[in-house]
């Protein structure tokens, strides 16, 4: 025995596939040494093999011994090859159809190996035929392998189901994969019954004039337009001002004409209090514009200074290098999906010609050829997950600006509501100001006596209380 393992690792330093033949007719001609005692023969070796082989070539070669024990077991009892225990960093998996997997678990999804129960039931001879087996008939065929894959260790039969599955439940608009409103569940909504940007400004939309806008943008336009009402309602209020000084002063310069100035009596006192009345009236008007001016209008033009379009340009310019970011990052993992499908394609033509001529030379390019189709799976997983990791970066940064946007908007109608109020409320103090310089208008006109003016005049102006009489002959 111990020469026997001498002998397997010196051919190991020679030629790796001679070591391989040699342990295969040992596995087939040696059975008889225990189920067990085999296990422990190829955890040694594949301890050993860690050191000078690859992941690639372990996966290969542990498949290989396994395909061999399955060929060799049939007679044996079943509760026996259960017993048998895998090599290290392998383990077996039932999956609920009933089918048997054995996973690498230290490739971490990059050359993990699932065997069908059809592989088991076939029985071909030669490592040779099984390497062939491996790479064009697809021990991965099977949907319900329980580890992750790599994309470049996946037949191209898989790969294309896979792929028409996840174009069926998603797609992409823009650079953004979203899931299929028809397929897939209804998602929740971040803040239900809200109306929260946050949850309807994640596509885009195309203006009048046929340019492609974004949810985003849609959302800053929403915050410009803002800023361009409350501008256009301090102009208002200026024009209002404007009226009310204009009002007031033509108020006080009417108020000084002297027309109706010698008018008498009780009537007359009404009449001077009424245009003393308009002088005041204007007073009031004044102050009211006054009061518009620094209560109103400033504030509104004050609120969010041009400090505000800065920061609505920092919020574009981040979400839109994000976007960027992911439309590169999505035209990367478009690159490496033709890159890995021509992968693909290279080694199915590669082993199309294996089962056409066997030579040394083919078997060596069809080794490079699953190398290549590795490496470019593999390029395709880091690809993907630069994406995700793109998009997940821009997704959070869309929830966050839009809720910063949402509560910008709720403070500015809540501010303009405010001001709005106030001038109502200036508005009713002159009401009542107006109100009270009518009073003693109101008093005096309840006064007027036409007889008492008559009577004050006659004093003042009569000529004689003697009335004529007849004239004596």
């Amino acid at each position: 025995m111990a020469l026997l393992y001498l002998l397997c690792f010196v051919c190991l330093f020679i030629n790796v596939n001679l070591f391989k033949d040699l342990l295969i007719q040992k596995m087939r001609y040696r059975w008889s040494w225990g189920s067990r005692r085999v296990s422990e023969v190829l955890q040694l070796l594949q301890q050993t093999l860690a050191k000078y082989l690859n992941v690639e070539q372990q996966a290969h070669w542990v498949l290989m011994q396994l395909e061999q024990i399955s060929l060799v077991s049939y007679s044996m009892p079943a509760e026996e090859i259960e017993s048998v225990s895998l090599p290290v960093g392998w383990k077996s998996y039932i999956s609920p159809e009933g089918r048997k997997y054995y996973v690498n678990t230290s490739t971490k999804g990059t050359t993990d190996v699932c065997i069908s129960s059809k592989r088991k039931k076939e029985r071909r001879h030669g490592a040779m035929e099984m390497e062939e087996s491996f790479d064009a008939e697809g021990s991965f065929d099977d949907v319900s392998c329980l580890s992750p894959q790599s994309p470049g260790s996946t037949s191209p039969a898989r790969r294309q189901n896979k792929e028409k599955e996840i174009k069926e439940t998603k797609i992409t608009i823009n650079c953004v994969t979203f899931p299929v409103s028809m397929s897939a569940p209804e998602q929740q909504l971040l803040k239900p019954s809200e109306w929260s940007y946050c949850d309807y400004f994640w596509a885009d939309k195309r203006d009048p004039q046929g340019a492609t806008v974004s949810g985003f943008e849609v959302l800053l336009q929403k915050q410009l337009k803002g800023k361009q009402m409350q501008k256009e309602m301090a102009e208002f209020i200026r024009e209002r001002i404007k009226i009310e000084e204009e009002y007031a002063k033509n108020l006080s310069k009417l108020s000084m004409f002297p027309m109706a100035a010698q008018e008498e009596g009780t009537l007359g006192e009404a009449w001077a209090q009424l245009k003393k009345s308009l002088a005041d009236e204007a007073e009031v008007h004044l102050k009211f514009s006054s009061k518009l001016q620094s209560e109103v209008e400033k504030p509104l033009l004050t609120f969010r200074g041009d400090n505000f379009k800065k920061d609505m340009k920092k919020y574009d310019h981040h979400i839109a290098d994000l976007r960027k970011q992911l439309v590169s990052r999505y035209a990367a993992v478009e690159k490496a999906r033709k890159a890995l499908a021509d992968r693909q394609k290279d080694l199915e033509v590669k082993t199309q010609q294996l089962e056409i001529k066997l030579s040394n030379k083919t078997e060596e390019d069809i080794k490079k050829a699953r190398r290549k189709s590795t490496q470019a799976g593999d390029d395709l997983m880091r690809c993907v997950d630069l994406y995700n990791q793109g998009q997940s970066k821009w997704f959070e940064e869309m929830v966050t600006t839009s809720l910063e946007l949402e509560r910008l908007e709720v403070e500015r109608v809540e501010t303009i509501q405010q001001l709005l109020r106030q001038y109502t409320t200036l508005r009713h103090e002159t009401d009542m100001f107006n109100q009270s310089t009518m009073e003693p208008v109101d008093q005096l006109l309840q006064s007027v006596d036409p007889a008492k003016d008559r009577e004050l005049w006659v004093k003042e102006h009569k000529t004689g209380d003697l009335r004529p009489v007849d004239m004596d002959i």
